[in-house]
């Protein structure tokens, strides 16, 4: 029973970011910035946020995670207008590269078939 309440305030905090990431007007972060998954631990203080950032350059995605981490205070203020619980956590930013994994991944597959492709042809 517990865990599908924690489960409902990740999933509530995961939206609230991502409307306030979205509102926010900073140029060094993306336009293209998706909250993929938040994780608070169970006593509320910290939340480890999983961010996607869709571009190709490295150094913007980096930037914007850095950016993000800097302008935690803001984020937790926002939060705490947004939401209502008794304790805003603090937020942690990480780069999640699963997107990226995945999309490197099938492109190895789609290579491997046309290899085979190739190989029946001739």
């Amino acid at each position: 029973m517990a865990f599908k309440r924690f489960d409902r305030l990740n999933e509530e905090i995961r939206k609230a970011l991502s409307d306030v990431i979205r509102d926010m007007k900073d140029p060094r972060i993306s336009p293209l910035t998706t909250v993929m998954r938040a994780e608070a631990t169970n006593d509320l203080k910290q939340c480890k946020v999983l961010i996607s950032v869709y571009d190709k350059d490295d150094e913007v995605r980096k930037e914007t995670v850095a950016q993000l981490n800097r302008a935690e205070g803001f984020i937790a203020r926002e939060m705490g207008r947004r939401i209502d619980i008794r304790h805003i956590p603090t937020f942690i930013f990480k780069l999640d590269d699963s997107i990226e994994y995945s999309v490197r991944i099938s492109e190895i597959l789609d290579s491997l078939d046309l290899n085979r492709k190739d190989n029946e042809d001739a």
